[in-house]
């Protein structure tokens, strides 16, 4: 067996931190297991992680309900409820503490972020917070700004450890470490004791690669000069790409090895004092060209410690690679600090407006914090429900069971642990899930660029752009659609439309309705070769160009994962700018990357609060919660045992305003588990019928808006119509939201929701088979008529008043009524009508097939599907 990589760092003097907490992994014993099984000796905690915590769980209900009672609320409430997480995890890692002799097993709490630039209050806060938890394995967190320096040395005088946080500059991390060394003189002046007085220095690591990246890229887009234009200098600036962040660090370790082996500080050691140590904060790599765990691997040291989020641990169980490795290159290091000051990026103001935005950041998930305890207050106190209910009949006792055995099995760990087995045990299809599981991480990665993302909008509404063209096809453009329908373009931002269709008619609609020089096109392609994306690119980059000439390039931007064919197209012809995608994420599960977010954010919806919502419900569905209360596992465990019972068609039921998400939905579903001969036939978009329209192979899913606004009597409509489904023997599950937001948590529900299922029914839910089926069979007909000039000439059955009837032949045509009879008759009940035209998608035809759609099932009582070419579902 081989070794653990996460145990292997401590042989080289670095302590492996978690930079989350939670009461519901204490609780379930999954934090003890990491102490046990990966040598996790601390944890870090800060306002975000607990906002993400209490807001996306039911893991502080019964708290709160007891402090309400006792009359807290607001920032009193929120420290109640995290000094008790902070006092458990205190005690879970005493052992550590005491078996390292107080060198290791610290539990962090934070003082409020609104306090960073005043010093007293800082101080006071620091002091109630220690005599609160009263712990001697706590460490407050203070940080590390200009007001925060006297409040550290004071803390730390006074006996109480301190964690040093928002460190991103080297010399201001100097003056924290000469703070600790004054700290300790002072004590041991005192004739106090200094042995057990515990200090560390957090320093930021990724989040500055984040911005000299951005400020590289900027210094590339905007090269003029001959200089400038020089392959050398674009060379200079892509070969500090990604290397910043690492080399600040490691100087901050070269500064750290000379602060502690000073006479001044020997001699403190000769009285007990330990070094202050380093600790490497914001570790997980947020950008997908990166090794996801790049700043672990290269900042492996003795004296360290590095505090990683969960999905960080377990890419570094899986796949981390172990060398004492932060002294080496330090010559390379410094010339890149060097060269970065050369190309006109200046270190010290990064770092300046990095220790900024931290600070406001902080204090505005503080904020957020606040409000959305008060949200929970107030629901508890009303005596909320739980947004998804559901109503199973006879499927509820094989629904309990199976969530039962899934806690057994330990489902939900596994899941973030992505272990490829809980859906295939074959080499070839683990090879791919393991590349297929990014979408469970991917809503916090995104929300690191949001500022940017925002700052690109800005820049695109500022040169006059007034629409965007999605030019995609499939899952990844399917996001997109739903946020077109379901928000609409914001005063001010560029009107939305998705091209996904190569019908003629289509999209010459669309290009009627646009003006090509003040539109932006989303060339999106995961894979950057969809032959469809890169059809319409040169279909409307002909257009562009006759009116823009060189410049048609700025009309275009491409979203393509790194490396790509398309992305070296968009530096042939000099595309705005590319934004990548990320590699580990199916083109289906990639709502809340950059394929669904950056069109989403060009029409102005609230992408952070979009991403937010997403994220409460990534920690809802977090791996310590119990599959009863995990939100995606209980519905993917509903789905599973739904189909296992013959209820396989998921029929889709929502609120006007958001019915478009049944489309996104619809295609997660069928290609992620209709395949094997067996799976999940999602319904979308089929009229809400009376019981007698149906078979018994329905699952209803209700997806309702709250409030119901300008369509009550639907609303009521549709709960009368459910009602009488209910009572007729169909299962129903009903999931409220609160508003259009929501869909963000939705995204992510139905995708565990179905990886769950997935699982469940044995089908390898993140693979593709008949769509790569297809695409070998389109271009095997492609190759065809490039050799022959045509295409296969398939003889029609029938051909009368204007009308070609192809099909299986067995019995003549005499009549299209008579041939779709003969057809429609073959009809078993279980099986569905897929109706599946390659038509322009107006109001008009979606109102005629949809007529045609509901006589269907009527009269068949069977399950329809309503797809247009290419799009449908096959």
């Amino acid at each position: 067996m081989n070794p653990n990589p996460l145990r292997e760092l401590n042989k080289f003097g670095q302590s492996v931190w978690q930079d989350y907490i939670r009461r519901g992994e204490i609780l379930s014993g999954d934090l003890k297991r990491l102490i046990d099984e990966d040598g996790i000796s601390g944890v870090t905690s800060n306002p975000t992680i607990f906002e993400k915590a209490i807001t996306g769980s039911k893991d502080y209900d019964q708290s709160i309900r007891k402090f309400v009672e006792q009359g807290l609320e607001g920032a009193k409430l929120f420290e109640r409820l995290a000094v008790e997480d902070i006092q458990m995890a205190c005690d879970l890692f005493r052992p550590t503490y005491d078996r390292t002799e107080g060198r290791d097993g610290f539990v962090s709490i934070e003082v409020s972020p609104k306090l960073a630039h005043d010093t007293a209050g800082t101080i006071a806060e620091a002091r109630r917070l220690w005599q609160s938890v009263n712990r001697p394995n706590l460490l407050v967190k203070i940080p590390g700004t200009k007001e925060g320096l006297p409040a550290i040395q004071q803390c730390l005088s006074e006996g109480i450890n301190i964690n040093i946080t928002l460190l991103f500059a080297v010399e201001r991390y100097i003056e924290v470490a000469n703070a600790y060394v004054a700290a300790l003189e002072k004590r041991a002046g005192e004739a106090k004791p200094i042995d057990r007085v515990a200090s560390v220095a957090s320093f930021f690591v990724s989040r500055i690669d984040t911005l000299v990246d951005q400020q590289l890229s900027a210094k590339l887009a905007s090269a003029r000069t001959p200089a400038e234009r020089d392959p050398s200098y674009s060379e200079k600036i892509e070969g500090l790409a990604g290397k910043i962040a690492v080399a600040n660090a490691k100087d901050a370790y070269q500064k750290f090895k000379k602060i502690f082996s000073t006479t001044q500080f020997q001699a403190l050691a000769g009285k007990g004092a330990r070094v202050q140590r380093v600790l490497w904060a914001s570790t997980s790599a947020k950008n997908p060209k990166y090794r996801d765990v790049l700043y672990v691997e290269e900042l492996i040291g003795k004296d360290t410690i590095n505090t990683m989020p969960p999905a960080t641990i377990a890419a570094f169980r899986d796949h981390g690679k172990v060398r004492a490795t932060l002294e080496e290159g330090i010559e390379e290091a410094n010339r890149q600090l060097a060269q970065l000051g050369e190309v006109g990026v200046s270190l010290k103001e990064v770092t300046a407006q990095l220790e900024r935005d931290g600070v406001d950041s902080f204090a505005k998930d503080y904020d957020k914090l606040l409000q959305g305890l008060a949200e929970k207050r107030e629901k508890i106190l009303a005596g909320a429900t739980d947004p998804m209910t559901a109503s199973l009949g006879r499927l509820e006792d094989p629904v309990n069971s199976t969530l039962a055995r899934l806690d057994k099995e330990k489902f939900s760990r596994r899941l973030w642990d992505r272990d490829p087995s809980l859906w295939k045990t074959e080499p070839e299809h683990q090879k791919i899930i393991k590349n297929a599981l990014g979408w469970l991480t991917v809503s916090d990665s995104i929300l690191e660029h949001v500022e940017q993302l925002s700052s690109f909008v800005d820049e695109v509404r500022q040169a006059g752009f007034e629409h965007a063209v999605v030019l995609g096809m499939g899952g990844s453009s399917l996001c997109p659609d739903v946020c077109r329908a379901t928000f609409g373009a914001a005063p001010g931002y560029l009107q939305l439309h998705v091209l996904d269709s190569t019908v003629p008619e289509s999209v010459s609609r669309l290009e009627k309705s646009i003006d090509p020089a003040r539109t932006l096109f989303l060339v999106s392609s995961k894979s950057g070769g969809t032959t469809e994306s890169l059809t319409f690119f040169k279909y409307f980059y002909d257009r562009v160009q006759k009116l823009k000439g060189d410049r048609a390039g700025e009309n275009f931007v491409a979203i393509t994962d790194p490396a790509t064919s398309l992305e070296k197209l968009a530096g042939e012809y000099k595309f705005r700018t590319v934004i990548h995608g990320e590699p580990d994420i199916g083109g289906r599960y990639s709502a809340l990357s950059n394929f669904g977010v950056v069109p989403a954010a060009l029409e102005g919806v609230d992408v952070r609060a979009l991403l937010e919502r997403a994220e409460r419900m990534v920690h809802a569905c977090a791996c310590c919660v119990p599959s009863e209360d995990n939100p995606g596992v209980k519905l993917g465990v509903i789905l599973a045992e739904a189909a296992r019972a013959g209820r396989d068609k998921v029929t889709f039921v929502a609120s006007p305003e958001i019915e478009t998400f049944g489309d996104w939905a619809e295609q997660l579903v069928a290609e992620s588990t209709g395949k094997e001969g067996k799976g999940l036939v999602p319904v979308a978009g089929e009229e809400l019928g009376e019981p007698a329209s149906y078979g018994s192979d329905r699952l209803f899913v209700y997806l309702k808006l709250q409030p119901d606004g300008d369509h009550g009597a639907k609303s009521r409509a549709i709960e009368s119509r459910l009602g009488a489904l209910e009572s007729a023997g169909h299962p129903v599950v009903r999931i409220e939201l609160a508003d259009k937001l929501d869909l963000g948590q939705e995204f992510f529900r139905w995708e565990v929701a179905t990886a769950t299922a997935g699982a469940l029914l044995g089908i390898n839910a993140f693979d593709q088979p008949n769509v790569q089926e297809s695409k070998d069979n389109t271009d095997r007909l492609l190759a065809q008529f490039r050799a022959q000039g045509r295409l296969p000439d398939d003889a029609p059955l029938l051909k009368l008043d204007g009308i070609q009837l192809y099909g299986q032949g067995g019995h003549a045509a005499k009549s299209v009524e008579s041939y779709l009879g003969g057809f429609l008759g073959q009809a078993r009940p279980g099986d569905y009508v897929a109706l599946m035209p390659y038509l322009d998608r107006t109001g008009e035809n979606t109102a005629l097939l949809e007529a045609i759609r509901a006589g269907l099932r009527d009269h068949l009582r069977l399950a329809t599907t309503l797809g247009y070419g290419p799009r449908f579902l096959h």
